[in-house]
């Protein structure tokens, strides 16, 4: 039998929306679409799209931290994008420079909002533990 393990920030969106951050069963992690929050669950850096992708991918980070996986084993991301053509190079780059060598598939999907005003950037992705580290 599989085990589930879930994590969550514990911010009050969670519950408002009824969702979990990641939940691990078996070798895989699917993780929610992660976005600019801090610490207190605050969104950060309202329509910075720069800003709002490194913030991201330290939340990201996050989620890797609690399972003890890394970047490595990241095999799939989504990344939602408001204003595609106007931030497309930033997101290009910043995702260059988030993974280094390291390709995952990619999706990158344009679309006229997210759940925050002035939000611009959310990814959702898939960790496969049993790759190396």
């Amino acid at each position: 039998m599989a085990t589930v393990n879930v994590f969550n920030y514990n911010v009050p969106v969670e519950s408002s929306f009824g969702y979990s951050q990641a939940i691990k069963s078996g070798d895989l992690i699917h993780v929610s679409g992660q976005l600019s929050f801090g610490e207190a669950g605050e969104f950060l850096y309202a329509g910075d799209a720069a800003t709002q992708l490194k913030q991201t991918h330290a939340c990201m980070d996050k989620v890797l931290d609690h399972y003890g996986a890394t970047r490595n084993q990241i095999v799939s991301q989504t990344l939602y994008v408001v204003n595609l053509r106007q931030n497309f190079e930033v997101t290009a780059r910043g995702n260059v420079n988030y993974f280094g060598d390291h390709r995952p598939v990619s999706t990158i999907v344009g679309v006229t909002e997210l759940g925050f005003p002035d939000q611009v950037i959310e990814i959702s992705f898939i960790i496969d533990t049993k790759l190396p580290v």
